[in-house]
């Protein structure tokens, strides 16, 4: 504990505060007392989360369920306000150290204290379990190690600060040695199943000093979660086999908690027991040095299975390359229709005259969940989007892979596919509508519907985990091999193919133009990034970009990026990478200008127009010319969660939605805010596992908040 600083309360809640206990994502914690003398830790939120009416909703559910938590082996909510001016709860203060602290401090455990730790975890889980939580963030620092058993923490509280910070930054959230494969996946579709395998984990980090897939990069645990071998050396032989059922890929074969408990108590209470069954002593393993290390317990891992890894793992971790040309400009779909200058008038222009919208024939606003139930398990992208053309929307959903809505309507014209699902479709043109299949984990197919019906009209197998991009004259993938680029156009017939790099590479198409990304790193973003162009039997070397490079799309014809202030890796939740320059490459000679922008800046960004819009976690926006780097504007607003933008030449707006269907619209010209909604009332259940998004079918507004898509009239709310 550490003494109040300056600007903390002097009490909270009635409690006196007497010490920091610590500092997290979600808020302080202080060491508090009540006037009876029981000691509490009061959690007290962060200020900005406090000004987010989401947040304190997902903050109260969370505590009320909390609530129903009882039990020996767990830190019970005793009081909580999350209606004050600063939400904050209070749990019972628990005096010791955590697991992480005691391994560290003693080394790992022993028999007996093993089997008591695993006992006392299962009982806390279970009662978490019985109250409608999944922990999620099971590790040592949150098991605190006490006389009479262990105590879990932070038991479905730290929920709705990790449901924040994964929207609006698009960052995976979770300690990854101590998550589950499925957690990785799809963060917000666990089971207590998860727990079950974090609990695992646990137990051979207690036994031995490591976890069963520790390694030296995020990147490669991830990747040893979801397909390695857990390295169980030193393991005790009696808990070998319960941690190896707890850790079984497939959540439906890990046992129950009950099964475990069960297992647990038949563990001989003495430490006078066999050795390990490795006949190694407990001692705290090495951690594997470098990709080779990690993947050595599987034996060699194959092209496909290396690139598959940065599809599943990379995703939201804002890997530099993985920037296609269908990112350019999310959301400006729609043409400019014909008219009067814009309608609202923004703040800084009052005298601008009222316009009719152009909106679909018929249109009128509506909103409809793109839900429907699936057998299985299904294979979730968690980022479902959609493609417009002309009044038709092609979208992905829950429960299928492609959908035709009637913009004017929202009514479902036809849908296909369930496998992946929570997926954008590629792109529309020539009256087809191309989107992925998966039909087992080692096949991806490029498939082409006929956007009047839906029917398939030819198919190609791609690369399991490279994104096909849309290009002027066709449609650019890799080959199943990942050897090859090669291109296809609207008949499936292959144009050409050009033999690819034995290194990192993806397609992409800014401008319109065929490129590939690559890297000649082991893993993305780890070494400067090479911009090759595409043809018929050709990969030229065009320009060389620095690490972490990020791809923005093109201006004038020449791609352009940004150039990070620091290429340093930084794995810390909420963690933003500030640009501090934009670097645009003459296509002809290769030639790289530096554009230094007037600061660094942070944020998701995104081109559109000639200018490029950097939207941050906390809801600020600032725009840039992509031809001179000069800031045209900032605006702060308090809308968190924001989506990328979508412009409106015609009415002079920038639009943009958030994770709970609440509208932003600003004046391009000057950031003025011009409108806002409210969120809508029922957006559904994915809204903290999929990303917001906007776009324009010609003046009308179509927005997805989770799995629910809605369309509201471009002059705001009336």
């Amino acid at each position: 504990m550490t003494p109040l600083s300056t600007g903390d309360p002097e009490s909270i809640g009635g409690y006196t505060l007497l010490g920091r206990l610590g500092t997290g994502g979600m808020g302080v914690v202080y060491l508090g007392v009540s006037a009876s003398g029981r000691q509490v830790a009061v959690k007290l939120v962060h200020a900005p989360y406090a000004l987010e009416e989401e947040f304190r909703t997902r903050f109260r559910q969370e505590i009320a369920a909390a609530r129903r938590v009882s039990g020996a082996f767990t830190a019970p909510v005793v009081d909580a306000d999350p209606d004050a001016e600063r939400p904050w709860m209070a749990t019972l203060y628990v005096p010791g150290l955590n697991l992480a602290e005691v391994v560290e401090q003693d080394g790992p455990l022993s028999r007996r204290e093993l089997r008591a730790l695993g006992l006392g975890l299962t009982e806390a889980l279970r009662d978490i379990h019985r109250a409608g939580l999944v922990h999620r963030d099971l590790k040592p620092g949150n098991v605190l190690m006490t006389g009479d058993g262990p105590r879990v923490i932070d038991f479905g509280i730290s929920r709705a600060s990790d449901n924040q910070r994964l929207t609006t930054t698009g960052r995976m959230i979770g300690t990854p040695p101590f998550m589950s494969p499925e957690q990785l996946a799809s963060p917000r579709d666990v089971t207590p199943a998860s727990d079950v395998f974090s609990l695992g984990s646990l137990l051979v980090f207690a036994a031995v000093g490591t976890g069963p897939f520790d390694a030296d990069s995020p990147y490669i645990t991830g990747y040893q979660v979801v397909f390695g071998t857990p390295d169980l050396d030193g393991v005790p032989e009696a808990l070998l086999g319960i941690v190896e059922r707890c850790l079984d890929k497939d959540p439906a074969a890990r046992p129950d908690l009950t099964d475990v408990h069960r297992m647990l108590q038949a563990l001989p209470e003495s430490d006078a027991t066999a050795a390990p069954k490795t006949g190694r002593s407990a001692q705290p393993r090495r951690r594997p040095t470098s990709r080779s290390a990690a993947t050595t317990s599987t034996g060699a891992a194959t092209g496909t299975d290396k690139r598959r890894r940065a599809r599943l793992l990379l995703t939201g971790l804002g890997a530099a390359l993985a920037v296609t040309g269908l990112g350019i400009g999310v959301g400006v779909f729609g043409s400019d229709p014909d008219g009067t200058p814009a309608s609202r008038t923004a703040v800084s222009d009052a005298t601008a005259t009222a316009r009719t919208a152009s909106l679909p024939a018929g249109w009128r606003p509506w909103q409809k969940e793109l839900r429907y139930d699936v057998k299985g398990i299904p294979l979730d992208y968690d980022s479902p989007g959609c493609v417009a053309k002309a009044s038709a929307l092609f979208c992905g959903g829950t429960g299928f892979t492609a959908a035709r809505i009637d913009a004017a309507s929202g009514r479902t014209l036809w849908r296909t596919g369930t496998r992946p699902q929570g997926v954008q479709p590629i792109g529309v043109r020539d009256g087809l509508v191309y989107m992925y299949e998966e039909p087992d984990d080692r096949t991806r197919r490029l498939v082409a519907l006929d956007v009047g019906n839906g029917h398939r009209r030819w198919q190609r197998d791609i690369s399991p985990s490279e994104d096909a991009v849309l290009y002027d004259g066709g449609l650019l993938t890799l080959s199943p091999d990942d050897s090859s680029f090669v291109a296809y156009g609207s008949s499936g017939k292959e144009l050409w193919r050009a033999a690819s790099l034995d290194e990192y590479c993806t397609p992409s198409a800014p401008g319109g133009v065929p490129y590939a990304l690559c890297s000649k790193a082991t893993e993305p973003g780890q070494a400067p990034v090479e911009l090759m162009r595409l043809g018929p039997g050709s990969l030229t070397e065009t320009a060389t970009l620095p690490k972490k490079a990020l791809a923005l799309g093109a201006v004038g014809g020449q791609p352009l990026f940004l150039a990070p202030q620091t290429a340093k890796d930084v794995y810390d939740a909420g963690y933003e990478r500030p640009y501090n320059a934009l670097l645009r490459v003459a296509s002809e000679t290769g030639q790289v200008r530096r554009i230094p922008l007037a600061h660094p800046l942070t944020g998701a960004a995104t081109l559109v127009d000639g200018v490029v819009y950097f939207v941050r976690s906390d809801g600020s926006v600032t725009a840039v010319s992509a031809d001179s780097g000069r800031q045209l504007w900032q605006r702060v607003t308090d809308v968190e969660s924001l989506s990328a933008p979508a412009v409106s030449a015609a009415y002079k707006r920038v639009y943009f939605s958030n994770r709970f269907g609440r509208l932003l619209a600003l004046d391009s010209r000057t950031g003025a805010e011009v409108w806002r909604t409210s969120a809508l009332d029922d957006p559904g259940d994915k809204t903290q596992a999929y990303p917001p998004r906007i776009l324009l079918v010609k003046d009308a507004i179509m927005a997805m908040a989770g799995d629910t898509a809605f369309s509201r009239s471009p002059d705001g709310p009336t």
